[in-house]
């Protein structure tokens, strides 16, 4: 069968194929629409009887969640964006060691040049290197189906965990894609079985456990050669000159090997890690030169430098010193860089130099937030410090608003703002949305309560997870597959962490927002205000 899919939905199509069982994860750019789709078909009016899928409360919870399915014996995939592995770390470095019972996939969705994760341009390639973590990188929607149904082999094969490491271009592309039909089946009931000396990580077991981990790399390394999980595109034993290339990137070099009439070999990085030493060697051997061609860190190029002592010592490699370490790659940059390193001349794209107007984000039309800045930063004392954070309340920072003074990641805003309070005697006004309350925002309100703190914090609660694409979180009284559940009230957690000034309001009663500013922003105690409006995108979805 054939179907053009996006990256995100061509994984959805792996995995299925694959007899994926549980699904967890939080929704983030650009990975929100594999969570999506799983709820879709988990939840939807046919359903899919043998797939369980949610939207955890956060990416720690959700990567527990199919730990536990996979201890089950269930096969389990959990998605996230960048930052996601971030916070899911405490509990992935562990896992690592401990391998799994069932195939589990995690997807990584980077996202270089910032387009929609405005915190850091991560290279989430790194955890490969701490964590110890096989990593695969597919470059267009085809390989995201291929090798989100290779990981499960991987991970079933070696009982460990794998990471599928996209990007915002990989995920978001579209191309017809080869898959197979996926029949309905029944539900499948685990069983978990107690096996301390597997599950867990006390010492002295967890230094055996490292060194079981270790040496499963290296059946990796030999499994993924005789597999050829790497690809050499290209004969390189006539040539002196030869590309390496991974993700999106080789995608890149293709069109510029085209664009120069260049006949170079490419040896297509697939697995980044652990990475097949002995490709490499052989690929890079006879060849006098090597431009190493992948976005933002230069880990590739690192390696290969290592190989290159052995395998081939006068080999000069080229990479982040012909291409940049920030932003994206286009074909216009692998030119420029091809070019240098072939000799051939390359003209720069006249249009791509033109100053042209940028656009920034704004509020929605009828966004309860057009109601909520203005107010703030109306009423609030001169040189009072906003904490921003993350979600739809980002857009603070931008014109006409500019009223951000701070942002890191979720529930930042208020942990960072009780530093400032136990720091200086200027007033601090945190804005944060129900969604980041829910998931980072908890703990930081009973530390802030705990130590006596005293910021003002604004929540938004709009009804739904908006600025992803209007998703369920625990305070809608639905689950992501549309089951009624319990709904969880902000202000009832508030008040449960002991915050004695908690207030719910409509802000587009001004006067009883200005009022209410006013009162708590004088308050010796951390003081909630609960801004409870609907999304103007949500309600217009359930009128339709």
């Amino acid at each position: 069968m054939k179907k053009i899919l996006l990256g995100d939905e061509a994984i959805v199509q792996g995995a299925l194929e694959a007899g994926v069982d549980f699904v967890s994860g939080y929704p983030g750019c650009p990975s929100a629409e594999i969570g999506d789709e799983f709820l879709k078909i988990a939840g939807g009016p046919k359903g899919h009887p043998g797939l369980y899928a949610e939207w955890s409360v956060n990416e720690k919870v959700a990567l527990e969640a199919a730990i536990g399915a996979s201890f089950s014996g269930l096969k389990s995939l959990v998605n996230m964006k960048s930052f996601g592995i971030n916070v899911c770390s405490d509990s992935l470095l562990p896992l690592v060691y401990t391998g799994t019972k069932a195939g589990m996939v995690i997807i990584v969705a980077d996202d270089p040049s910032c387009w929609s994760s405005a915190q850091s341009e991560q290279d989430s390639r790194g955890y490969a290197y701490l964590s110890h973590i096989p990593m695969l990188e597919p470059s267009d929607p085809q390989e995201c189906r291929d090798f989100t149904k290779l990981g499960f082999e991987l991970s079933e094969k070696f009982n460990l965990p794998v990471v599928l490491r996209i990007t915002t271009r990989v995920a978001h592309q579209r191309m017809p894609v080869e898959f197979n039909k996926v029949d309905r089946r029944p539900q499948k009931s685990g069983e978990f079985v107690k096996n301390p000396l597997q599950f867990s990580t006390m010492p002295p077991r967890v230094l055996e456990m490292k060194k079981e981990l270790l040496d499963k790399l290296e059946k990796i390394k030999a499994y993924a050669g005789k597999l050829k999980i790497n690809k050499i595109v290209g004969d390189p034993t006539p040539h002196n000159f030869g590309i390496v290339a991974s993700g999106v990137a080789y995608l890149y070099v293709l069109e510029a090997l085209k664009e120069l009439a260049l006949d170079t070999p490419i040896l297509k990085v697939n697995l980044f890690y652990p990475l097949a030493d002995n490709t490499i060697s052989k690929f890079i051997k006879d060849l006098k030169k090597v431009l190493v061609v992948e976005e933002l860190e230069g880990y590739l190029e690192k390696e290969i430098n290592a190989i290159a002592k052995d395998a081939n010592p006068k080999l000069q490699v080229f990479g982040k010193a012909l291409l940049p370490k920030i932003g994206e790659l286009d074909v216009e940059k692998v030119c420029l860089a091809l070019a240098k390193v072939a000799g051939k001349k390359f003209k720069k794209n006249i249009m791509k130099q033109l100053s042209l107007p940028k656009r920034t984000a704004r509020l929605c039309e009828g966004c309860p937030y057009w109601y909520v800045f203005p107010v703030i930063k109306r009423i609030a004392p001169e040189g009072t410090i906003f904490g921003g954070d993350i979600g739809c309340n980002m857009i603070a920072g931008l014109l006409p608003h500019n009223m951000q003074d701070y942002l890191f990641s979720m529930g930042a805003s208020l942990g960072i703002s009780h530093g400032i309070k136990k720091s200086t005697k200027q007033k601090v006004i945190s804005i944060m949305g129900d969604g980041t309350f829910f998931h980072a925002g908890i703990p930081a309100l009973v530390n802030a309560v705990y130590n006596k703190s005293n910021p003002l914090v604004v929540i938004l609660d709009n009804r739904i997870t908006a600025m992803t694409g209007l998703q369920q979180n625990p305070g809608m009284g639905k689950t992501g597959m549309g089951e009624n559940t319990e709904e969880l009230k902000i202000e009832e957690i508030a008040k449960a962490c002991k915050v004695k000034h908690v207030k719910v309001l409509d802000p587009a009663n001004v006067k009883e927002f200005e009022d209410a500013i006013k009162e708590f922003l004088d308050k010796e105690e951390v003081s909630v205000i609960i801004c409870r409006r609907i999304c103007a995108l949500l309600a217009k979805r359930q009128k339709q």
